[in-house]
């Protein structure tokens, strides 16, 4: 209660970037003077899952987008999160789009980003990782990291350019996500097209030393379309596939249309996904049976949606946007609902 009043009476006069940044370092002063502990999750028997060669403390994780450079791995664990998926992450630093370029809709408990991929890029992000590594060991929670196209490479050098990114980071990550999902990167999701993604995904799964490979696709594709990309995932080999990223649409959302056009082109993230990113889980927990691992992503805010997530196939389930607007309990009220 006390987080839903100061979102509300302080959070939202300040912009959600700014807000966004001056939260990270709360966290990771909390971290530092060990409020961030009380969050963590024990794992029991009951709790952990088994998926695609690693042990997680719980099904529940963060989804990629929150910590684009790894700077808050450890306090975020502690928060309760089982696993971590920091990015996305370039092979080249960049500045990412003009500000502003994230917004929230309150009434929908959703936002719109279009913030392009600013990362410091993917030397500087192992370079920390590696850190990390070394200073913390296995106390880290299970690391995921998420990989995207350069801006600045063109399209037909796109394999290149991810296979920069996963040599880099696959000797510090527990596995790699490749985003080809994003709409705030011109022309990034025209490589969900399977003769575009192939060169992508063996690129990766050369430079992955191992490590497991999934891949991001957007809510918007057709339904034939993901069904193509979780056939080439099946044939290449990787682990699972994460569905889904954000939504080009701006249907169904009780913010005023004048508002939602002012606010331009972007990714929509939370509570208005549900009932897509749960029609996706369901139409690939037909086709692929239990060959593939699947993580659950998009509008999740409760234990019970998150639970019923899992019931209907996932192997893990993500959040974002339920963060900003539950605040820092969450992860630990979610994992723990699930466990018991």
């Amino acid at each position: 209660m006390l987080y839903q009043l100061l979102f509300k009476l302080i959070f939202t006069r300040f912009d959600p970037e700014w807000i966004h940044h001056f939260v990270v370092r709360a966290i990771r002063i909390g971290s530092w003077l060990g409020i961030t502990k009380l969050g963590a999750v024990k794992p029991n028997e009951t709790s952990r899952v088994e998926a695609f060669g690693l042990t997680f403390n719980g099904p529940f994780g963060l989804a990629a987008g929150f910590d684009k450079n790894a700077v808050a791995v450890r306090p975020l664990g502690n928060l309760g999160f089982s696993h971590i998926e920091i990015g996305t992450v370039t092979a080249l630093a960049q500045s990412g789009n003009e500000k502003p370029r994230l917004f929230r809709l309150t009434a929908d408990r959703a936002l719109i980003n279009r913030m392009g991929f600013n990362n410091q890029g993917a030397e500087a992000v192992a370079s920390r990782l590696g850190e990390l590594r070394a200073k913390y060991g296995q106390k880290l929670p299970i690391i995921g990291v998420n990989i995207g196209k350069s801006k600045v490479t063109a399209v037909e050098n796109a394999a290149a350019d991810y296979r920069t990114s996963a040599r880099l980071l696959a000797p510090f990550a527990d596995y790699l996500a490749v985003n080809v999902s994003s709409p705030n990167t011109p022309g990034l999701r025209s490589l969900q097209e399977v003769t575009a993604l192939r060169p992508i995904l063996s690129a990766v799964m050369e430079e992955s030393l191992g490590l497991p490979v999934l891949v991001k696709i957007a809510p918007d594709l057709a339904d034939a379309d993901i069904i193509a990309v979780a056939d080439l995932a099946l044939e290449l080999g990787l682990a699972g596939v994460i569905a889904t990223n954000t939504t080009i649409s701006r249907d169904g959302l009780a913010t005023d249309s004048a508002k939602v056009a002012s606010m331009g082109a972007g990714g929509l993230s939370g509570a208005p996904l549900k009932d897509r990113a749960l029609a996706v889980l369901d139409l690939l927990r037909a086709h692929l049976g239990d060959r593939l691992a699947i993580v659950s992503v998009g509008g999740i805010e409760t234990v019970a949606e998150a639970r019923q997530r899992l019931e209907h196939g996932a192997t893990l389930v993500q959040g974002y946007t339920g963060f900003i607007y539950e605040g820092p309990l969450w992860a630990r009220r979610l994992n723990r609902g699930l466990k018991n």
